[in-house]
């Protein structure tokens, strides 16, 4: 690699050149903004030029990386091109650490899609689970806590790890009183639980999901149902923590048996409970904070993995909340 003033130049093998560059040159425009440089192509070599040696030299990393990827697995999607970027403005190296994560497949779906992680903080989340007999997961909406936890969870099962799988949610009114609902208790109930549902069916297949639930070997059901239960050889994920309150959560956590693992996931800018109301998860992650065997993640922005839009959305809404609690303090 020459270096000359502001402009680094990179040797690229041409059949990588256009999963990095993307069609149209989109990943590399997107690359040029970010970091206010210009980067040209000339028979192999991409040189990079811009007013900032040190956003010349992150945007070499992230062309690093994105050419690591594309050797790694042959493609590269905008997600990753998007992350690393992301990345790459922290300017601290870590964009080369996206081959490894890109390596650790979890699963497949039913589709034979690969399940992994997608950022250092998905990864650190999915080790932890390995590692600890609970894991607590906080974080916005998009940001996998849910999906990830039951893919390892589908994963255990299939690996005769735990004989059972339970999810749960708190079957919380959010703006609607299950009274006025209409169906039985379990038409009622069904709403809350339905994004379980969604990723059982996407991971596991409507059909075996259907005859393991029918054998008792996968359960959904809320919170409530899980009082005065000892759960044995099992993957249990709590889902929507935020929701629960104090007593609740410590009925789940001393539900927990030998043999057992336990996600607690739940997005604590997120709280339908009634106003004045203690969210169980606030206070375990304060009592239980100084217990080697329970880990904790705790998901942002910049990981979350859906639309960039919704990345964007997530992180003006944190800057805006940030804003009003400053506001506020300062009163």
């Amino acid at each position: 690699m020459d270096q000359i003033s502001n402009e680094i130049i990179k040797e690229i093998p041409v059949e990588h050149e256009r999963n990095i560059f993307g069609d149209f040159d989109r990943y590399i425009k997107k690359i040029e903004r970010a970091f206010s440089v210009d980067v040209t192509e000339r028979n192999g070599s991409v040189r990079i030029n811009g007013e900032s040696s040190i956003a010349v030299k992150n945007a070499a990393g992230v062309l690093d990386s994105l050419l690591e990827l594309s050797k790694s697995n042959g493609r590269i999607n905008e997600q990753q091109v998007d992350y690393a970027i992301s990345l790459g403005l922290e300017g601290n190296g870590h964009e080369r650490d996206m081959v490894e994560i890109d390596k650790d497949i979890l699963i497949r779906s039913i589709t034979g899609r690969p399940i992994k992680p997608k950022t250092i903080g998905q990864k650190h989340y999915v080790d932890l689970i390995r590692n600890k007999m609970i894991t607590f997961c906080t974080g916005p909406a998009g940001t996998g806590k849910t999906y990830l936890g039951m893919a390892l969870a589908i994963k255990a099962f299939r690996a005769e790890e735990v004989q059972r799988i339970i999810l749960t949610r708190p079957a919380i009114e959010a703006g609607e009183k299950l009274g006025f609902l209409p169906g039985d208790l379990q038409q009622k109930i069904d709403p809350y639980l339905r994004p379980l549902y969604d990723a059982l069916y996407n991971i596991m297949g409507a059909d075996q999901f259907a005859t393991n639930q029918e054998k008792g070997l996968i359960e959904v059901a809320p919170l409530a149902y899980m009082r005065g239960r000892t759960l044995d050889n099992a993957f249990i994920i709590l889902d929507e923590a935020q929701n629960t309150t104090p007593a609740q959560m410590k009925m789940f956590l001393t539900r927990i048996g030998f043999g057992s693992k336990a996600i607690i996931t739940g997005d604590l800018t997120q709280k339908d409970l009634e106003k004045g109301q203690t969210s169980g998860l606030d206070v375990a992650l304060k009592v239980l904070s100084k217990i080697d065997e329970i880990g904790f993640a705790e998901l942002t922005s910049a990981d979350v993995v859906r639309h960039p839009l919704v990345q964007k959305i997530v992180k003006a809404y944190d800057e805006y909340e940030a804003r009003l609690s400053e506001h506020k303090y300062r009163k």
